[in-house]
């Protein structure tokens, strides 16, 4: 089921694993797509029934030129799910996807079970830092946040040696829309989540890149704070931690998602 229309709207997502099991829905970051989580997919799809769409102005699903907002991309994956005809999921968001798990977890907890909240943040300003990023990619396009975008989400170490991983992602940059990268920017720009998700009662997994520049571990550490009996866990890597660790991600999330 290559695309799936929500709305009126075709999404592009992609499911995995036995019909029977237990639902997990995973969500893209900002500037990639769902093809993000293939090394995880082998032994996710063991035990879950693996959901996984692009998000809203990513990949192949919809990137229309108008104000989005964390509430937006959120209300994309209920209905994704409705259109599924599924009840409740687990989520697992990295980055963006995880600012959208923190308000599904705090705005309608009861569709999820348990939450991954990967390499994320509650707030990220200032705001001029995104308006500098959307003016810079609707007049540029995506190209030039290429290169400095990678070497923010992998440690120099890793872009060394594992050139063709570093390749897939510099390709899914390069081709996200302009405008829809531009409207998620200013989605972020406009969050601030860190009273409100002191309301989640999900059980929280909060997975933290010990050398993310993106979204430094004190920002993931204010997030499992303030969610009651958070989890947290360290990884060695920087932002796209299921890459740049990923037997030790998949294998956290799983043994999270099955406790």
């Amino acid at each position: 089921m290559p695309m799936l229309k929500v709305r009126g709207e075709d999404f592009h997502i992609r499911i995995d694993g036995d019909e029977s099991a237990p639902v997990l829905l995973l969500s893209n970051s900002l500037g990639t797509n769902l093809s993000m989580w293939d090394p995880q997919i082998p032994e996710w799809s063991r035990h879950f029934r693996v959901v996984r769409y692009d998000s809203r102005g990513h990949g192949l699903s919809p990137a229309p030129d108008e104000p989005y907002s964390i509430a937006m991309l959120a209300d994309d994956a209920l209905a994704i799910l409705d259109a599924l005809g599924i009840d409740k999921a687990h989520w697992c968001g990295l980055s963006k996807g995880g600012m959208v798990g923190q308000w599904l977890a705090t705005h309608h907890g009861d569709r999820l079970g348990r939450v991954v909240l990967a390499n994320t943040a509650a707030h990220m300003g200032p705001p001029e830092l995104w308006d500098g990023r959307i003016r810079t990619v609707r007049t540029q396009g995506m190209s030039v946040l290429v290169q400095p975008t990678l070497e923010r989400w992998f440690t120099p170490e890793f872009r060394e040696t594992a050139r063709e991983t570093v390749a897939k992602v510099s390709e899914m940059l390069a081709t996200t829309p302009p405008l829809g990268y531009a409207n998620c920017c200013g989605a972020i720009r406009d969050m601030d989540q860190r009273e409100t998700i002191r309301a989640v009662r999900n059980p929280v997994l909060v997975v933290i890149g010990q050398r993310d520049p993106a979204t430094p571990p004190a920002a993931g550490h204010e997030i499992a704070d303030a969610i009651p009996g958070a989890q947290r866990i360290e990884l060695a890597a920087a932002h796209l931690s299921n890459l740049e660790q990923p037997k030790a991600f998949g294998r956290a999330v799983t043994d999270f998602l099955k406790g």
